[in-house]
């Protein structure tokens, strides 16, 4: 396991978020939630992710998770934005196919907005067996293929802010996971969970 952009560690640095100094911030509203876990479900919805978010749980940690498989329609529920802002915690897990996911990178593109306003969001992104440095630069196969799809079906403007919001993710401090066996999985856990408490 390494930590993103570092060497091989289970350990997390400071998360990237707003100055405490910057004018712009303010208080957060009140939510139902913790932490929005965000990834695709066919990907990882019954191992990790399930993983994670039992995990979450346990630890009386109150986390969403968004049921992005059973979702109609091309545009975010209402309930789901809402759930999204007044959430303080983001912790997207990217995954190879993440990005297949139109669902995913709108949910990732709100994250990032919210962030960018100052008002004390915190985006802990997990990289799972995928390079931060793949999500940054998006020059691999997987998301030329995938960013095409969309070109026929979005405008400039709204794939524009998907792959912005993929960029500002991949430059952040988070987990490059890259083995889920022994010791380093439970390191992983412990480091996570902690670091959530960490961000109060």
């Amino acid at each position: 396991m390494k930590e993103a952009g570092g060497q091989a560690s289970a350990s997390l640095k400071e998360p990237s978020s707003p100055s405490p100094s910057d004018p712009k911030q303010q208080s957060l509203p009140v939510g139902e939630y913790e932490v929005f876990l965000s990834f695709r479900g066919p990907d990882i919805r019954d191992s990790f992710a399930d993983w994670v978010y039992r995990g979450l749980i346990r630890s009386k940690i109150r986390t969403f998770r968004d049921e992005e498989d059973l979702r109609k329609g091309e545009k975010m529920e209402p309930s789901l934005v809402r759930a999204i802002v007044e959430t303080k915690i983001y912790v997207p897990i990217i995954s190879p196919t993440y990005v297949d996911s139109r669902w995913c990178l709108q949910e990732l593109a709100k994250m990032v907005e919210c962030w960018k306003q100052g008002k004390g969001h915190v985006i802990l992104p997990i990289f799972y067996f995928v390079a931060p440095s793949e999500v940054k630069k998006q020059e691999s196969d997987g998301f030329k293929s995938a960013f095409k799809l969309y070109g026929e079906k979005f405008d400039a403007a709204t794939i524009g802010e998907w792959k912005e919001a993929l960029k500002e993710v991949g430059e952040m401090k988070g987990w490059h996971v890259t083995e889920l066996v022994g010791y380093a999985c439970h390191l992983f856990y412990f480091n996570f969970v902690f670091s959530l408490f960490l961000v109060e």
